[in-house]
């Protein structure tokens, strides 16, 4: 399965946090699976640490591809066919991080690792 970590997975999952669920936590750790972080992610990373609202052990230009690599996650970037899905999608959810991680899922057939109910409006296979 390919997995496409939501950007609070990819935080829980560095950290090894509780929040993370145990089955987002197994399909994570199942060498079967082919686990990507978003380069939207990165960015909503970013912005927010650069805002203050997520503090990070170091600046996320060295913590995200460090971190990325320590866990085995390959990078995911933005390509034209997701970033064009955008116009097809419903406006079912406001946030465009997570828009854009649902046509880089629907478009590459990925499923999104997420806890957040509010994607789930979308024809998108998640888990959590």
């Amino acid at each position: 399965m390919k997995l496409l970590l939501d950007t609070c997975t990819f935080l829980w999952v560095a950290s090894d946090a509780a929040d993370l669920s145990e089955r987002a936590r197994e399909a994570f750790q199942d060498p079967e699976n082919d686990v990507f972080l978003s380069a939207v992610s990165c960015w909503e990373i970013a912005v927010k640490h650069a805002l203050g609202r997520l503090p990070l052990p170091e600046s996320p230009e060295s913590w995200i591809p460090r971190i990325r690599g320590e866990l085995g996650i390959a990078p995911l970037g933005v390509d034209e066919e997701a970033a064009l899905h955008l116009a097809r999608l419903p406006q079912l959810h406001r946030d465009p991080f997570d828009r854009m991680l649902v046509c880089q899922a629907v478009v590459g057939g990925l499923v999104i690792v997420t806890p957040d109910q509010a994607l789930l409006q979308y024809a998108v296979r998640a888990l959590w």
